[in-house]
């Protein structure tokens, strides 16, 4: 029997180690990221925590051939049993271009290159964030977000963006949102599922980062339902939820880990008002 293999983009992050530490208990790991030396750490961090089974490789996520490799790697280690997609830039990390970039057109190559080693039993878990829930789902850029490789998409999207870093990140994790939907059904006729998990204030580098930078997110961590971040490890065991038979019928779908924060907007709304 092959080995199950899950691969995990952005996997030397908060959130892909502590799901890294999750299915390793289960199959075989391959962590990609755009980091040599930080992929190297972490494979040592999982290993001291007894996850030995794991592989590494570099990718740039916006670059086809680098994303095409890492399918192929994939696909030499064994069967996809899950594909892991936390790889993204937040609002204070790069430009709104470089966002769209990476959280939009990055998420089209990753899954274009990933479906055709879907199967019966494979799930693609694609991390969005509570900012995809801010913005109006439907607007004129909404078929555009549901085609990140349609051409002049950057372009496109730089239009409704602005220049904002914020609003390209609201706008791309809104994709990734619209994306799992659109996907549902190729994904299905796979015997695949396909979701989506939208996380809050998270106490990860890149959290901490956005919170000490954006006023906005200490305001938003305030009126949070359970008055307090969420931790990489919560993330990783609703990943870990999605990817197993214990979520066999769910697909084309998200799953809020905010701590209620998205709940909570309209009467934030209404105490701001």
């Amino acid at each position: 029997m092959a080995n199950e293999v899950y691969v995990i983009t952005g996997g030397s992050g908060g959130m892909g180690k502590a799901t890294a530490e999750l299915v390793g208990r289960k199959g075989t790991v391959l962590l990609a990221d755009v980091s040599e030396q930080r992929l190297m750490l972490a494979k040592e961090e999982l290993a001291a925590k007894g996850i030995s089974d794991v592989h590494w490789q570099t990718v740039d996520i916006t670059s086809k051939s680098d994303v095409t490799a890492l399918a192929q790697k994939a696909a030499e280690l064994g069967t996809l049993r899950g594909l892991v997609h936390t790889a993204g830039l937040s609002p204070t990390m790069a430009d709104s271009r470089r966002i769209t970039e990476v959280n939009l057109v990055g998420t089209g190559l990753v899954l274009e290159a990933f479906l055709p080693l879907a199967g019966p039993g494979a799930v693609a878990v694609l991390i969005s964030s509570m900012s995809g829930h801010m913005a109006p789902r439907q607007g004129p850029y909404t078929e555009i977000l549901k085609n990140p490789l349609a051409d002049h998409a950057v372009e496109t999207m730089e239009q409704f963006a602005q220049g904002d870093p914020g609003t390209a990140y609201s706008l791309s994790k809104l994709g990734v949102l619209l994306i799992v939907e659109d996907q549902a059904w190729a994904w299905g006729e796979k015997g695949a599922r396909i979701a989506s998990i939208s996380p809050g204030t998270i106490d990860t580098p890149m959290g901490r980062q956005e919170a000490e930078q954006q006023a906005q997110m200490k305001v938003m961590l305030d009126h949070t339902p359970l008055r307090r971040e969420g931790k990489p490890s919560e993330i990783a065991a609703a990943v870990e939820f999605l990817l197993s038979d214990a979520a066999s019928y769910i697909t084309g779908t998200d799953l809020r880990v905010d701590g209620g924060t998205v709940a909570n907007l309209p009467r934030m709304q209404g105490v701001q008002g």
